[in-house]
């Protein structure tokens, strides 16, 4: 037969929207999706929840079946990620980089408007003056948790009395300057996760608080409650807290119990309040409905547990567990902002941020000009113009003779240079904190 070769389209063969694999070529990316969207064949490059929202060991695996979407749903995932080249594709869908692209628009968008609204964030005390005692304070925070989860653990009660000192030492630090403690409280070792996770919670919210303008009396209240809220973990066996592998359905609902347990242990608990309970019991609230243990929504959830919310997926997304690397600060903060359309409230969520800072201290950033430094000072009403200590030249591979640099300032170092992003401290091999 002469002629030219008779060419079909493929998504003729195929019903709907939907691309299947065949061995043809066509561009692979990855693409966001909706929920609704998903269908078995599917390939998941990223569930786009915090890992410690679901019971997969990994966030990338093929849909088998409609099994796995039921259970994806239960998990109240509104939106995720897929590999095109790997499973079936969803013609239409924005790929990855269009997703990332709105959401990193958005997000500096609202930061532009923080900086209009500077509002009064400026510490009572420089941070050279306060790192010191933030230290001692931390150390000693992080004794007193491992002993009363330790205790827990044991079935003896919480002595809240032991609790109250430190947290109230946690609100003197943080009162006296915040970026001390917040910026300590990311460092933590793999194997004593559980105890430090409880101090930073109970760092951050009180730093929130703190922000918020809430006075000192209920900031103690949210910390004993950020510093106890996982103590139903203790009634947890420890082969399903440290299982290395997926969790079953039994197993992962056992893990979610620890909210209610946590709840029950506080309720009998002589000296606690009301709000410490609150924080312990609804830490895992989503505002959308889709959280434990209740399934409250909106305002159902207590203001304490909205914060404590936001602030619990914080500290794990930047936090490096033996399964999970830690995000940058700022990636970290990019996921709360984008989540917070459906798992929590914006509102708030606008206000961590703020009180965080985009560049927290003791992080490290890489500038235009190919140095390395530490933020020693994250000027809450500047966001985006905190003070670098520059101390290694990646030109070079040298360390530099710290040099100070306060990009809220203009001047010659202004205009030559500025801030291009975050750096993990494990690639370069330095100690940001060696620094402050």
């Amino acid at each position: 037969m002469g002629g030219s070769p008779l060419v079909i389209p493929l998504a003729d063969f195929l019903p709907g929207s939907y691309l299947r694999e065949y061995p043809i070529c066509w561009q692979i990316m990855i693409k966001h999706i909706r929920r609704d969207q998903l269908i078995p064949g599917m390939y998941i490059h990223d569930l786009n929840c915090s890992w410690i929202d679901h019971p997969f060991l990994l966030n990338t695996f093929k849909v088998e079946d409609e099994k796995a979407i039921a259970k994806i749903a239960e998990l109240g995932i509104v939106e995720l990620f897929i590999d095109t080249g790997k499973g079936f594709d969803v013609d239409g869908a924005k790929t990855q980089e269009e997703h990332q692209a709105e959401i990193h628009q958005e997000f500096h968008e609202k930061i532009a408007d923080y900086q209009r609204h500077p509002g009064n964030l400026a510490p009572a005390v420089p941070l050279k003056a306060e790192i010191v005692n933030a230290r001692r304070v931390h150390h000693d925070a992080h004794l007193v948790a491992h002993q009363i989860l330790s205790d827990a653990r044991l079935g003896k009660q919480v002595e809240v009395q032991k609790v109250e000192p430190v947290v109230e030492s946690i609100t003197e630090s943080v009162f006296r300057n915040r970026n001390a403690l917040i910026s300590l409280s990311r460092l933590k070792n793999k194997d004593d996760y559980t105890f430090q996770h409880s101090v930073s919670v109970c760092v951050l919210l009180i730093s929130f608080c703190q922000a918020m303008g809430y006075e000192r009396s209920v900031m103690r209240e949210v910390g004993v409650g950020g510093l106890l809220h996982d103590i139903g973990k203790m009634k947890i066996p420890d082969h399903i807290l440290n299982k290395p592998i997926e969790l079953t359905a039994p197993e992962f609902s056992q893990m979610q119990s620890h909210a209610a347990l946590g709840r029950e242990m506080l309720k009998g608990t002589p000296g606690i309040t009301e709000t410490a309970i609150v924080v312990a019991a609804q830490h895992h609230e989503r505002y959308d409905g889709t959280g434990y243990p209740d399934r409250l929504k909106g305002n159902q959830i207590a203001v304490f547990g909205q914060m404590a919310s936001i602030v619990d997926v914080y500290d794990a997304l930047t936090s490096n567990r033996v399964y999970h690397s830690g995000m940058d600060p700022v990636a970290a903060l990019k996921k709360l902002f984008e989540w917070s359309k459906s798992h929590f409230n914006e509102e708030l969520v606008h206000h961590f941020i703020r009180t965080i800072g985009i560049f927290p201290v003791g992080s490290l950033v890489m500038l235009k000009s190919g140095r390395i430094g530490v933020v020693i000072d994250p000027d809450n009403n500047n966001l985006l113009h905190p003070v670098v200590r520059v101390i290694y030249d990646t030109n070079t591979s040298r360390k530099l003779s710290p040099q100070d640099i306060d990009f809220s300032k203009t001047g010659e170092s202004q205009a030559t240079d500025n801030i291009i992003g975050h750096e993990l401290p494990q690639r370069w091999g330095i100690d940001p904190y060696a620094y402050l």
